[in-house]
């Protein structure tokens, strides 16, 4: 894909700052956003660009698009909005509904179709609110796992033929999730051999496509001190450590498992310091996220890694308690932006 072709960003769940963002992010980075759509709603998108023509005194029309081609040609601080959900009045700021959650859906499938068809670079998703969704009865807890089941439908293949996995990155440090949106006791049993390898594959593949070379992968034991030899558990005797070896047998540049406390910090790169690994494999959610998020929301991208697609997201939630505020910050969405058309392009 080369930046002639539009990349589509999903204006997430109404009553949250996702719309708010977008419009910030057009307003404030025109040579990020040239090129770039909204699939979402007209008057909810209207809705946001009013609060940030307000804050800033800039003036930001939005305009009606029935064509991802036609946002090729809308001038710097214009926002384009392809109408991919079904019209309807904004919600209320902040609050959760089974109407927002369905629409917010309606747009990361609409999205999904264009990307796999090959009629937009990318898609970069605003923030939905999982508890909108699981009432408009759209059963899954997240970015991921839809698009994931969007993309297996379209190749034919079964959700589980698909293994997808969570990045989450900034400029000082990259982790790859082993299991994403579950319960730590889930995902405590989640941490299998051959759970462990397909995350190492799949880090490999998508992280040599964007270095343009193998990357070196850490990968984190689950246990304290990964588990000092079997004192405190066996999971990395028994199932991280043999994912391993079997993954630097493939020629997989991977090393481990190290305890999980000290990982993070050998793979940062900071104040112009090499770092000593290109990305940590982290095994559960909060593992990996909570290093990321700590060295700046403001700055980190989600990517899924793994589908036919490039998606990648801001990293932060649906922010109900300031939404329609003005307050919500858009760097972390520009980033995103940058990283889908970077990742696009290779």
């Amino acid at each position: 894909m080369t930046r002639a072709t539009p990349l589509a960003i999903t204006m997430g769940d109404a009553a949250g700052i996702g719309p708010e963002i977008i419009a910030k992010a057009f307003r404030d980075a025109p040579d990020v956003t040239r090129g770039c759509f909204v699939a979402g709603d007209l008057a909810i998108v209207r809705r946001a660009a009013r609060v940030v023509r307000g804050e800033a005194g800039v003036d930001l029309p939005v305009a009606l698009i029935d064509d991802a081609a036609q946002a090729l040609h809308v001038p710097p601080r214009c926002v384009p909005v392809l109408q991919a959900t079904a019209s309807a009045e904004p919600p209320a700021w902040g609050v959760i509904s089974a109407a927002s959650g369905s629409a917010a859906a309606d747009c990361v499938k609409w999205a999904a179709r264009e990307a796999l068809a090959g009629r937009i670079a990318a898609i970069v998703t605003a923030p939905l609110h999982k508890e909108a969704l699981a009432a408009a009865g759209v059963h899954y807890p997240g970015h991921t796992e839809l698009l994931q089941s969007q993309a297996a439908a379209h190749l034919g293949r079964a959700v589980r033929d698909l293994p997808v996995r969570m990045m989450l990155a900034n400029d000082e440090l990259r982790t790859v999730l082993v299991s994403i949106h579950m319960s730590l006791r889930d995902a405590i049993d989640a941490v299998s051999m051959q759970g462990v390898l397909q995350t190492l594959r799949i880090t490999h593949v998508s992280l040599q496509s964007e270095l343009g070379r193998a990357p070196r992968i850490a990968v984190a034991g689950l246990n304290p001190h990964a588990g000092e030899g079997g004192l405190f558990g066996r999971e990395e005797i028994e199932s991280i450590g043999p994912a391993v070896q079997a993954a630097r047998a493939e020629g997989i540049d991977a090393s481990g498992p190290f305890a999980p406390d000290t990982v993070f910090m050998r793979a940062r790169a900071k104040g112009g310091e090499a770092r000593e690994f290109d990305v940590v494999v982290a095994m559960y959610h909060d593992q990996g996220l909570i290093p990321v998020k700590y060295l700046g929301v403001e700055h980190g991208v989600n990517v899924t890694l793994g589908l036919p697609l490039v998606r990648t997201s801001p990293d932060h939630g649906t922010a109900f308690d300031i939404a329609g505020s003005g307050r919500a910050d858009a760097s972390s969405l520009i980033e995103a932006i940058r990283v889908a058309r970077r990742m696009s392009a290779s």
